[in-house]
């Protein structure tokens, strides 16, 4: 199988011979594809496994290529490109002819690769070489592909354009970097035990840990750090159907959603994860008990979040000065138990959802003696849950808090409950 190595030969025609070449020598076959657009003043002697024509036909433009359509219509061509090439990538993984696509770029390359990264499996190698990826500015575009999927970013400092003691070095490292990861041993399917996807951040991550410990005869735990970011790599993968289970220790990413703070940018789609799904579903409300505010100074900058939520007259607990928690109050715990509860009544399998509530702490910070402290609303969520949830959907109250081995040993007991349901 090969290794698609792809960029712009109009542009970038030394290194990706240079690459192609070491992939080669290593023993390994090379299938280079030209992403080019007509921006660069190459002509080129190396000629192209899969050409620019095919993939802008694919792509849905003209056989010819895109160069026709600049300037004005760069945006389009940069589109078509980068669908033709996601076409041709999976066409060669779906037929078993794909081991792992390495690019050189930068900027315009890296927007046609990406997608075709982001669609390729988890697992599959894949390695982007640009100097283009360290633009702050552009950082949340980046992260809607990095935060999903295992993309190997190498920072070439120097544009990869030409040829130089640096950019052969990027080269030259690349190459052997997408081969070693191809030679390297692989885990068989056969060896593997099932896996189970957890969420979960610092606040509970004893209760994660004892979850763990309690699947680990069974099944592979594959944690979601619910940071925002691996909520959203949750939102990519868990859909795929590689996982046996869902355990949403920490959906506070949704609560944050709703009400602003700076892990709530996956939106109303959070709890949507597994909602057409057949796998056990269970929901805790861990980090449903804060919202994260930080850093400390937005309180004093007239900030829309502090203000319109009078955060500074709460609970806090500061971390560190980037980061802050603030606690919810009652209100608003109602808020998001009524749209949690909305969201999971429209789960199409009710049976393999549960509900569980550890009526002692929603997260470390929530205890009996802990900084944000309040059993009052934390019985409000519990209260407005049971309220509005479909009776079909089982809530399970545990008088422990969500960190103790009391709470996770029946998160694992009524999950291999579930898991027996015919």
């Amino acid at each position: 199988m090969p290794i698609a190595v792809v960029g712009m030969i109009d542009e970038r025609e030394e290194a990706l011979s240079l690459i192609r070449e070491r992939i080669e020598r290593r023993g390994h076959k090379a299938l280079l594809i030209d992403i080019s657009i007509g921006t660069g003043a190459i002509v080129p002697s190396l000629k192209a496994d899969v050409g620019f024509g095919e993939l802008s036909e694919l792509g849905g433009g003209p056989a010819t290529g895109v160069a026709a359509m600049l300037p004005d219509g760069r945006e389009e061509a940069i589109s078509i490109m980068a669908r033709g090439l996601t076409e041709k990538i999976m066409a060669l993984h779906k037929r078993g002819d794909l081991e792992g696509m390495i690019a050189i770029s930068g900027m315009t390359g890296a927007m046609i690769s990406l997608p075709a990264m982001k669609k390729a499996p988890f697992g599959l190698p894949k390695i982007l070489i640009s100097s283009a990826m360290a633009m702050p500015i552009h950082a949340e575009q980046f992260a809607e592909y990095f935060s999903v999927k295992d993309i190997t970013v190498m920072h070439a400092v120097v544009d990869t354009v030409g040829m130089n003691a640096l950019v052969r070095t990027l080269a030259l490292n690349g190459a052997d970097a997408i081969s070693g990861m191809i030679e390297g041993e692989r885990q068989t399917a056969l060896d593997q035990k099932p896996s189970i996807a957890l969420t979960e951040f610092g606040f509970c991550d004893k209760g994660a840990h004892y979850i763990r410990e309690l699947l680990e005869e069974e099944y592979e735990t594959v944690s979601f750090h619910a940071n925002g970011v691996g909520d959203k790599a949750a939102i990519e993968l868990i859909p795929q159907g590689g996982f046996r289970a869902f355990v949403d220790l920490v959906p506070g990413a949704f609560s944050e959603y709703l009400l602003g703070g700076n892990r709530g940018f996956t939106g109303p789609e959070r709890l949507n994860i597994a909602s057409g799904m057949s796998m056990p579903y269970i929901l805790c409300p861990g980090g449903f008990d804060i919202i994260s505010c930080g850093p400390l100074e937005r309180k004093d900058r007239n900030d829309t979040l502090w203000e319109s939520r009078k955060l500074a007259h709460r609970k806090l607990y500061i971390q560190e000065h980037p980061r802050v928690q603030a606690r919810l109050i009652a209100e608003e715990m109602e808020e998001v138990a009524f749209s949690a509860a909305e969201i999971l009544n429209r789960y199409s399998h009710k049976e393999r959802v549960k509900v569980i509530v550890p009526l002692r702490g929603f997260s470390s910070l929530s205890v009996e003696g802990g900084p944000l402290y309040d059993p009052d609303s934390d019985k409000v969520f519990t209260a407005t849950m049971k309220k509005c949830l479909n009776p079909e959907i089982e809530i399970i109250e545990i008088d422990s808090d969500i960190n103790s081995r009391e709470f996770a040993a029946v998160v694992v007991e009524t999950l291999l409950q579930i898991r027996n349901l015919h």
